[in-house]
C-alpha cells in the first residue's frame, strides 16, 4: 500500500555555481537571450573551466610532479574551451579530423595537441603528422597505416602506445582498446626505435568505469614496462592516464541514496512511480527480483575531481610498495591527463522555452519544451538534477504540480528526462526551463538534427553577465 510520503517529491538538489545563480536571477536577460538564439540556447562560461583546471594543476605541484593537462575536447565542442586550455599552457585532446582541424586554425600548436581519436584515417593521420601532433597509436593497422605515410613522406612523426590488459586481482580488465604490456614492449624495441621516421615518446591508457584500484594497478603496469624500456636503453617521456574524473553534481548525499532506494521500491510496486510508466533505468525485474544498478551517472560523489586524481596518486602501487606519486616523480616522467566532464563541471547551463501542456491517456501531465531529447543526453539512461522552473507570468495554479518534460521529435519515447519533475507552479507557455551543469557531454555528445530542427546555439557570459556568440562555437 503507497503511504502519503510515497507521493513526495524526490528532489536531487544540483549544485549551482555563483555565475549560474546570478544569471537565473536575471529573468528578463534569460528571456531575451531565448528570444534572440531560439530555444533551446546553452549558456556557458569560462570562468568554472579555468577553476577546475587549478584544481588539478594544485594537486600535481603539490606532489612536484612534471604534468600536462589535455582538454577532451569531445566532451564539449565549443572552441572557447579548447582556446582556454591552450591560454593556460594546457593542451587538448582531439578525437576527429574536424576537432583537430579547428584547434590548429585557431591557431593552437601541434605541439599542444594529442590525437586519440578511436578511428584514424588517412586523411587523419596525414594531418597530424604535417602539424607534428602527438598521435596515440591503438592497433598495429593504425601502425602500419602511420608508416607508410611518414616513409612516403619521408616525414617524422611522435607517437605514444595505447595499452590495454592491465590486470588486478588475477584478473583481466576487459576493454577494445590498446596493445598489451607484452606486444607494447615488442612492437617498442623492435621496431619503432630503429624506425627512421617514428619517435616514441610515452604510454597511454583510458580505462573505463571509475574504480580507483583499477587506476592504481594500470599506473603500476605501466611503470613496469617503463622500467622495462629504461633497461633496454628506451627513455619514455610520458605517461598518459586518460580521463574519467568523477564529478560531484549534487549536494546532498540523502537526495541521492534516497532517489535510489525509492526507484527500486516503485519498479517492485512498493509506491507509486517516479519514473514515465515506471522505467527502471537500466535494472531489470525478474519474479518480483531486481537485477543490476540502474545504468546511470554516479551524480553524487565525495571525492570529485582532484580529489579523485590525488586519491590516485597517493595510492600504492604494487609491487614497489610505494605511492604512486613517489615513483612518478623518481622517474622524472610527465604525468598527463586527459580530463573533459570535470573540466566543465559547472561551465554551462541548457535553457528552453515551454511551449505546451497536456495530460496523456494516462493522466499524467506532459511539458513540451522547444527542443529534442538529443539536446540535453548522454549515455546514462536519465538526467538526475532537478531542472529551474523560470517563469515571469501569475500562474494558472499557484500550488506544486508533478508531470514530464517532453522534446520535439515525433516519438511515443521523447521524454527529455524518464523522471518526475514537481514544478512549484503549473508551467504557463513561454516559461524557461533551466537545465544546470550540462556543458560536459550532456549538450552536444548526442546532438541531431532530425526533423530538420536547428541544433543548440552557444553562447558565453562573462563575469558581469555580458552574453556573447564567438566565432567557431
Amino acid at each position: 500500500m503507497n503511504s502519503p510520503a510515497a507521493d513526495k517529491h524526490l528532489a536531487l538538489t544540483p549544485i549551482i555555481h555563483p555565475w549560474i545563480e546570478k544569471l537565473l536571477a536575471d529573468k528578463d536577460l534569460l528571456a531575451e537571450t531565448v528570444k534572440q538564439q531560439n530555444s533551446p540556447v546553452n549558456i556557458q562560461s569560462i570562468a568554472p573551466f579555468a577553476e577546475n583546471i587549478a584544481e588539478y594543476k594544485r594537486v600535481f605541484e603539490q606532489y612536484q610532479i612534471k604534468h600536462k593537462i589535455f582538454f577532451a575536447r569531445k566532451a564539449n565542442k565549443c572552441l572557447t574551451f579548447a582556446k582556454a586550455a591552450a591560454s593556460a599552457g594546457e593542451g587538448v585532446d582531439t578525437a576527429s579530423h574536424k576537432e583537430l582541424q579547428q584547434c590548429l586554425e585557431a591557431g593552437i600548436p601541434g605541439d599542444q595537441l594529442i590525437l586519440t581519436a578511436a578511428i584514424k584515417n588517412v586523411p587523419l593521420l596525414e594531418l597530424a603528422v604535417e602539424e607534428h601532433v602527438n598521435i596515440i597509436i591503438d592497433n598495429m593497422d593504425e601502425y602500419e597505416s602511420l608508416d607508410g605515410i611518414v616513409r612516403a613522406n619521408e616525414t617524422k612523426a611522435s607517437i605514444s602506445l595505447r595499452l590495454g590488459g592491465f590486470t588486478l586481482d588475477g584478473n583481466t580488465l576487459p576493454t577494445r582498446f590498446g596493445f598489451s604490456l607484452q606486444d607494447a614492449y615488442k612492437l617498442i624495441t623492435e621496431e619503432i626505435t630503429a624506425h627512421p621516421f617514428l619517435r616514441f615518446t610515452g604510454l597511454h591508457f583510458h580505462l573505463n568505469g571509475y574504480a580507483i584500484d583499477q587506476r592504481a594497478a594500470a599506473i603500476s603496469q605501466s611503470l613496469q614496462l617503463i622500467d622495462d624500456l629504461a633497461a633496454a636503453g628506451i627513455p619514455c617521456q610520458h605517461l598518459d592516464i586518460g580521463g574519467g574524473y568523477l564529478v560531484n553534481y549534487l549536494a546532498q548525499q540523502e537526495e541521492w541514496q534516497t532517489f535510489h532506494q525509492e526507484l527500486k521500491r516503485a519498479v517492485l510496486g512498493q509506491r507509486t512511480a517516479i519514473t514515465y510508466q515506471n522505467d527502471p533505468l537500466g535494472m531489470v525485474r525478474i519474479d518480483e527480483k531486481l537485477y543490476g544498478e540502474p545504468t546511470v551517472y554516479p551524480y553524487y560523489n565525495e571525492l570529485p575531481k582532484a580529489a579523485f586524481l590525488e586519491k590516485i596518486l597517493s595510492s600504492e602501487a604494487r609491487p614497489y610498495g610505494q605511492p604512486i606519486h613517489e615513483l612518478i616523480k623518481a622517474r622524472n616522467i610527465e604525468l598527463r591527463i586527459e580530463p573533459g566532464r570535470s573540466l566543465l563541471d559547472q561551465a554551462g547551463i541548457t535553457v528552453a522555452r515551454v511551449v505546451f501542456r497536456k495530460t496523456d491517456t494516462e493522466g499524467n501531465l506532459l511539458v513540451g519544451l522547444e527542443m529534442n531529447r538529443t539536446q540535453m543526453k548522454s549515455s546514462s539512461a536519465d538526467f538526475l538534477l532537478d531542472p529551474i522552473h523560470i517563469t515571469h507570468q501569475s500562474a494558472e495554479r499557484q500550488e506544486p504540480i508533478s508531470g514530464y518534460l517532453v522534446g520535439g521529435y515525433c516519438l511515443e519515447q521523447e521524454f527529455l528526462l524518464k523522471r518526475k519533475i514537481q514544478f512549484a507552479t503549473y508551467p504557463q507557455i513561454g516559461d524557461l526551463i533551466a537545465f544546470p551543469n550540462t556543458a560536459g557531454y550532456m549538450m552536444h555528445f548526442f546532438e541531431s538534427q532530425a526533423h530538420q530542427f536547428a541544433l543548440a546555439s552557444n553562447v558565453f557570459c562573462t563575469a558581469d553577465l555580458e552574453i556573447t556568440k564567438q566565432d567557431g562555437d
